[in-house]
């Protein structure tokens, strides 16, 4: 395991969505809106990628990227996980902080976008990214974040829908092409790693919730050598 969470804001044991944001204000409102219209957005339960990959490892310290409403979160540190969870809606940190609250369990908050979230690197044994939406930028800047946040021996997973990456864009705005895919992690995994999963299976979607329709993930899970 290592030390220092963080280089730049400290995480804390309770969000503060009104202020200390680092990102994109756009980004935050987009999703602040995106919570705000529902009472609750996703199913409340541990992605079933998450639950089958993780049930090997030793608990360490873990980055949960894109926590949401905190259910991820909350299954990790039930399960003995020091947990940092990384969330641009202050609408949804507020809610898992609530989930948190009720189960018990401590969790560090981060409200900001991995790529200004100023962690120091190799920070977590973990880095666990469940169908993040990571804007793509020329510089490959969400990639290397994550990929910089694993300590050596650490693992990355990395989940997402599968066939979404092959969309036509449309209507709503959604383009695939302004997203970070798994493939694109894993052309920048060089000797440094040891891809362990790399493949798209069905998935064990939980009832309920935004995004309960797709029925396949893709999978990356690769493991930081040195």
């Amino acid at each position: 395991m290592t030390d220092n969470i963080a280089a730049g804001p400290p995480a804390t044991g309770t969000p503060s969505p009104g202020g200390g944001y680092l990102g994109d204000p756009a980004v935050r409102a987009e999703w602040d809106n995106r919570y705000a219209d529902r009472q609750q957005l996703w199913s409340g339960r541990p992605n079933g990628a998450l639950v089958a990959e993780v049930a090997g490892l030793a608990p360490g310290r873990v980055l949960d990227v894109g926590c949401g409403e905190g259910a991820d979160a909350v299954w990790l540190a039930r399960g003995g996980w020091d947990v940092t969870a990384l969330e641009v809606s202050g609408v949804a940190l507020e809610r898992a902080a609530g989930h948190a609250r009720d189960a018990g369990v401590a969790i560090h908050w981060v409200h900001a976008a991995l790529t200004e979230a100023q962690f120091a690197p190799a920070s977590f044994d973990l880095v666990s990214a469940q169908y993040p939406a990571l804007l793509r930028t020329p510089d490959a800047a969400a990639e290397r974040a994550l990929l910089a946040a694993v300590a050596p021996g650490g693992v990355l997973l990395l989940v997402h829908h599968a066939g979404m990456n092959t969309q036509q864009p449309n209507e709503t705005g959604f383009d695939p092409a302004d997203y970070v895919w798994p493939s694109m992690v894993a052309a920048l995994l060089n000797d440094d790693w040891e891809v362990e999963v790399d493949e798209q299976r069905p998935r064990t979607a939980p009832d309920g919730g935004a995004g309960a329709h797709h029925t396949d993930d893709l999978v990356l899970r690769a493991r930081r050598l040195r």
